[in-house]
């Protein structure tokens, strides 16, 4: 399955092929339009001159790699707090994964054990972890038992809620109409 998140075509072939860039991609969604956090691997990535690897990234010197996520266009509208965020997230990566990203869905035994190894991520709360089972099941094909359960609301089929119901430019524009009706209901209350 082909991921379309960014509107961008190299950007949403990394996406596709590097799960480390998907979890950053995810991490990075907060706060800024979900095709710029998406994009922000891909920027990284072009700014070190390769693909990321958690190893690399949770090696950096901080402050620098700071620096490089702040560099204009910044990769996020906190480019220092998410830069901290990304090394934390590969830091846990490299000490129990082997700094590899798809370890954490290759042998989930069902949905429940998917999201609770989601949310025992830096950065992943409960409601980042349920849409990113949503995202792996959808467009990922990674459906162990009970995923859709564990992904909960996002996980419904033919809804438009999140990044893992982003298919084109139309279910962009769906999600985001989704999105603004949730916040413009949660002003009402």
């Amino acid at each position: 399955m082909r991921i379309q998140l960014t509107q961008r075509a190299e950007a949403d072939e990394l996406l596709g092929r590097s799960p480390l860039a998907l979890l950053v991609g995810m991490l990075l969604d907060q706060q800024v339009p979900m095709e710029r956090a998406f994009t922000g691997p891909h920027t990284i990535s072009e700014r070190l001159g390769h693909d990321l690897t958690a190893e690399e990234i949770a090696s950096y010197d901080p402050d620098a790699f700071a620096a490089l996520l702040a560099r204009k266009p910044a990769v996020h509208r906190y480019p220092k707090a998410m830069a901290a965020r990304i090394q934390q997230l590969a830091a846990h990566l490299v000490a129990e994964y082997d700094g590899r990203a798809e370890l954490i869905w290759a042998d989930a035994a069902d949905g429940d054990e998917l999201l609770k190894r989601l949310r025992a991520l830096p950065g992943f709360g409960e409601q980042k972890a349920r849409i990113f089972v949503a995202l792996l099941g959808k467009r990922l094909g990674v459906r162990p038992p009970g995923w859709r359960e564990a992904a909960g609301a996002y996980g419904e089929e033919d809804s438009y809620r999140s990044v893992a119901d982003v298919v084109d430019a139309d279910s962009l524009a769906k999600v985001r109409a989704f999105k603004q009706a949730a916040k413009q209901a949660a002003k009402a209350e």
